[in-house]
């Protein structure tokens, strides 16, 4: 139950997967050499007060970069089960920072959350929210706008890494 300083809204969120008919490995090592891991040194010259550099590198970065990831198979080993699902974050600070000057709680969904799963048949897929979905519950075209060109950017990508 929702108290008098919770506030609940139902939104529509559109479910994407790519099949690959690639092994699960071969998959992982595309999407990997594609998508490079942040280089997060923008954060230190942020926390140095240097704005202006952090900027700069961030406008030199990849447009999609990996924040981290998390081997979700793995930890099915405590059910007895043995399973490949990497859940990466996907995202770029610099498109985050575009829509978080609108509506902060847009930090809610950046990065992306993307699996990259093999199902117990074999099927090898990546699995996400599509961006435009759940950022549009701001209403914001400012945000709008960014979402579509991220969830084409994600899109390519994966379509990349699965084909």
């Amino acid at each position: 139950m929702a108290s008098s300083n919770t506030s609940v809204e139902k939104i529509t969120v559109e479910h994407v997967t790519i099949r690959s008919s690639k092994a699960f490995a071969e998959v992982r090592a595309t999407l990997e050499t594609l998508v490079p891991r942040l280089d997060d040194g923008y954060a230190t010259l942020l926390r140095f007060g240097l704005a202006d550099r952090a900027l700069e590198q961030l406008e030199a970065a990849a447009t999609l970069s990996i924040f981290g990831s998390r081997d979700h198979g793995g930890l099915l080993a405590i059910a007895g089960l043995k399973r490949q699902a990497i859940q990466y974050d996907i995202g770029n600070p610099l498109t985050a920072s575009l829509m978080t000057r609108h509506r902060i709680s847009a930090g809610l969904y950046a990065p992306i959350r993307v699996l990259l799963r093999e199902n117990p048949e074999g099927e090898v897929a990546f699995e996400y929210d599509r961006p435009v979905s759940t950022f549009g519950q701001f209403a914001e075209e400012s945000i709008d706008i960014v979402a579509r060109k991220l969830d084409k950017d994600l899109e390519d990508v994966l379509q990349r890494a699965a084909n």
